[in-house]
């Protein structure tokens, strides 16, 4: 495991500014994006939304500025749709202020857009998703709210122009769906994680990628629904506990361990779900970042996040082939691949080959930043809105 000198950052949400603010943010240039969330949060909005807009606002040579607005915003909605040339909704549900914000636009003769990271707008699709999340199928309401969330999503992308996406396997989905044009903007790491990843990864490089003699496998989980993910791994991870004594595990979230873990609960630490930037920061002190997912079509519409986030601080991961992991991880380059039966036997590999660590880190770092940083996406986010 590795000892970072590196402390924690104080954090505070920087998206929590008065509208009067964000509408000054939309002003400033002549081509005017809004991006609409429900409400603000540290995932979908914060890489579907916050990022974007960073990143249009960051660009010193053009000229488009872009900022992100809220239900809470509803009093305004006619003077957002006066001030922006394009609305992009992001993962809204229907209901009649999102559709009042999109005939607002429209009546303007502006152009809407539909940004989603998940496939969730298609009821076809409601009982994997389900199914892949764990839910209690007998709970009292739950298909009727599964189906009417992944319907109204549905009734959102309809009324728009054309869709923005992830990966090239949702945008199919999303295009079988909706008729629509789809484009791919991938999410990606913003200023904030990358100042600190910066300063992580520096200090590892000093170190030399040498950490305390113990080796770290690390399962970041931002939310309970990866509880059947995490289930592939764990038979895993008490081999390898019982063969190496030298081996550690840190769950970071929600997950609790089963039962074949439990003599091993002294090698096992646990840390509470983290605010994104200081999750740079534990990302860091592991050796191997673990990517389990269930082999299925929802898991394939999933993003690369979990490896450049920690690939951008020089943690190697061990992942599923889901469609995009295994676009992103080159086997014994920048990281491990393990279908559900080979979990034992990649983490094995992985830790015989501690020779190869440092280059495989800094390799996995330099393609993370140059596909993944913030730097690199202003084309992209062009294209989709239309705009290069």
């Amino acid at each position: 495991m590795f000892e970072l000198a590196t402390s924690l950052v104080p954090y505070a949400d920087p998206w929590l500014q008065p509208l009067s603010e964000r509408l000054a943010v939309l002003h400033r240039r002549e081509v005017r994006v809004a991006y609409f969330y429900e409400e603000p949060n540290n995932s979908t909005f914060r890489y579907r939304a916050y990022n974007m807009a960073q990143v249009l606002n960051g660009c010193e040579t053009g000229n488009v500025s872009a900022s992100y607005f809220f239900l809470s915003d509803r009093e305004r909605f006619d003077e957002i749709a006066d001030a922006a040339d394009i609305l992009v909704i992001c993962r809204s549900r229907y209901c009649h202020e999102v559709n009042g914000l999109i005939t607002k636009f429209r009546a303007r003769r502006k152009r809407v857009l539909f940004d989603i990271d998940d496939l969730v707008f298609d009821a076809d699709y409601a009982h994997l998703v389900v199914a892949t999340l764990g839910v209690d199928v007998t709970k009292k309401g739950l298909w009727d709210d599964w189906f009417a969330m992944i319907a109204r999503m549905g009734q959102t992308l309809k009324m728009c122009d054309g869709a923005i996406t992830t990966n090239e396997f949702l945008a199919q989905k999303l295009a079988n769906y909706s008729g629509l044009p789809v484009f791919v903007v991938p999410n990606f790491m913003n200023k904030e994680q990358l100042e600190l990843a910066e300063r992580i990864f520096a200090e590892k490089e000093r170190a030399r990628f040498v950490g305390d003699g113990k080796v770290c496998l690390g399962y970041f989980s931002g939310s309970p629904s990866h509880r059947l993910d995490y289930a592939i791994v764990e038979p895993a991870l008490a081999e390898v506990l019982a063969e190496r004594p030298n081996v550690e595990v840190m769950v970071v979230g929600y997950i609790d361990h089963g039962p074949v873990m439990r003599e091993f609960s002294h090698r096992i630490s646990r840390q509470p779900f983290q605010d994104y930037v200081n999750l740079q920061r534990l990302l860091g002190t592991v050796e191997f970042n673990l990517m389990p997912l269930q082999s299925n079509t929802f898991t394939d519409c999933k993003s690369e996040l979990k490896y450049f986030e920690a690939a951008s601080v020089g943690t190697l991961s061990i992942a599923s082939p889901s469609f995009t992991y295994r676009r992103a991880i080159r086997d014994g380059e920048n990281g491990y691949l393990a279908k559900a039966h080979e979990w034992t036997e990649a983490i094995l590999r992985a830790l015989d080959r501690s020779e190869a660590y440092e280059a495989m880190a800094a390799e996995a770092r330099r393609d993370a930043l140059l596909k993944f940083g913030w730097q690199h996406q202003t084309e992209a986010i062009l294209r989709a809105l239309q705009l290069g």
